[in-house]
């Protein structure tokens, strides 16, 4: 069931634009991309690529909100201002349905598709057709300061409950000294504080909708995860975190004020690398936390990817591009430059085969169980209508998530009521999916 008003507004649809741009001439190609470290990292190797080919980049590096909101409404109306979109997991399938985007089968014989982690190329895929190229994957884990917890005296297991992280958070408090337990995802949008309290709710038993579609925000699995959040954040967290995404996030823990931080596995190259993190020698790595008597540690898969929208003019540039930046020899150039360390992760098997990797990142193991422990078929203990992870895999998620997003975000900054919001929460999803008939 496809709506595209909920992707944006009453989007008109488009023509497909027949044939390839030839590669014959040099060309320029325009990426949009997301400001997070590994694509700031791939604009800054561009070059190489630009002098192999003789093409040229044009490049569109945004904020996570405003990427989503760009890419969005270019995609749904044809406009054509991109050749390389980045995306992710959710976008995927929703897209190559509508006949958005361009099937990468394509990207040549030393390319190596088969080697990508099963999860993920499903993921990207349909009818086993990948449509995008996963850049890097990603699950969800702890990340704490293993010196602090031992100064605290704390222990944080490998398999935590959401009991032990409270406990951990609030002994490892300092405010006097701008050190706080615990640091999580504040800022709104779906693919913001969604992603992460929506993983929190998989693992408290919660889910967004029942097997009639009926919201869930008034169960007490859902109030039980928001006062929870709150509580930790209000407690043990930064001042201001209501508008901390993962950017903000990674940087408070990497100048050591975050006693934990729980968030992407991707992550955890950056905070463990001396040149950019203060704490990279004190880092602790632990599964997802889960509520006691709740068999679910969060269940977050994501891999973002780049795609080619079908109204490109210089597709065959593009995937040329897609196919350079998402190789294994990319990932070989990343190590060359910066270490093993620090090169993409979670999307192919041969980079967890490869000793010097694994002997580099210690937390190698953490990432890849995480991602292989993730049911996108069913996120939630509860019977559901949907599938996903970290979000419902269906097109109104997008509008649906960010208002709920607004709402947690509001109750974080003090403006409502942990009840309040979710009651608003209630009934904006409610009103939503009704309107798209579900």
């Amino acid at each position: 069931m496809i709506s595209k008003h909920t992707l944006l507004g009453s989007a008109v649809g488009f023509g497909l634009i027949a044939g390839f741009a030839t590669t014959a001439m040099a060309e320029t190609i325009t990426i949009a991309t997301v400001n997070n470290g590994d694509m700031i990292k791939m604009q800054g190797l561009s070059p190489k690529w630009e002098e192999e080919t003789g093409n040229s980049i044009n490049w569109v590096v945004l904020e996570e909100n405003v990427l989503r909101q760009r890419v969005t409404q270019d995609i749904a109306t044809g406009g054509g201002q991109f050749d390389i979109l980045t995306i992710g997991t959710y976008e995927v399938p929703i897209w190559a349905k509508q006949d958005w985007l361009v099937a990468l089968d394509d990207l040549g014989d030393d390319y190596d598709v088969d080697d990508l982690l099963p999860a993920v190329r499903e993921a990207l895929s349909v009818d086993g057709k990948l449509y995008a190229a996963p850049f890097y994957g990603e699950s969800a884990m702890v990340m704490y300061r293993t010196d602090l917890a031992e100064k605290a005296g704390v222990d944080i297991p490998s398999q935590p409950t959401w009991t032990d992280i409270m406990a951990a958070a609030k002994a490892m408090t300092d405010k006097d000294n701008e050190v706080y337990g615990i640091c999580l995802r504040g800022k709104p949008g779906w693919g913001e504080n969604m992603a992460f309290i929506s993983a929190m709710a998989n693992s408290y038993g919660a889910r967004w909708f029942d097997p009639e579609w009926k919201a869930q925000f008034d169960s007490p699995e859902w109030k039980a995860t928001l006062n929870d959040y709150l509580t930790m954040m209000n407690e043990y967290g930064p001042p201001g975190a209501s508008s901390n995404g993962f950017n903000e996030n990674l940087s408070l823990f990497q100048q050591g004020k975050c006693g934990m931080w729980i968030d992407a596995t991707v992550a955890a190259g950056f905070v463990t690398n001396p040149d950019d993190s203060q704490v990279a020698d004190n880092v602790g790595f632990a599964q997802f936390p889960n509520k006691e008597g709740v068999d679910n540690h969060g269940n977050w898969l994501w891999a973002w990817s780049l795609a080619i929208p079908s109204s490109s003019e210089s597709q065959d540039a593009a995937k040329d591009f897609i196919s350079w930046a998402t190789s294994k020899g990319y990932t070989e150039i990343v190590a060359g430059e910066s270490g093993w360390r620090s090169v993409p992760p979670g999307t192919r098997t041969s980079l967890y085969e490869n000793e010097q990797y694994t002997s580099e990142a210690p937390f190698a193991e953490m990432t890849l169980n995480s991602m292989n422990a993730v049911n996108t078929q069913k996120p939630s203990v509860q019977d559901i209508p949907y599938t996903g992870a970290q979000f419902v895999a269906i097109p109104e998620f997008q509008g649906i998530g960010t208002a709920v997003g607004q709402q947690f975000s509001a109750a974080l900054a003090g403006q409502s009521s942990a009840d309040q919001a979710l009651t608003n929460a209630q009934q904006v999803t409610q009103r939503e999916i009704d309107r798209a008939g579900y």
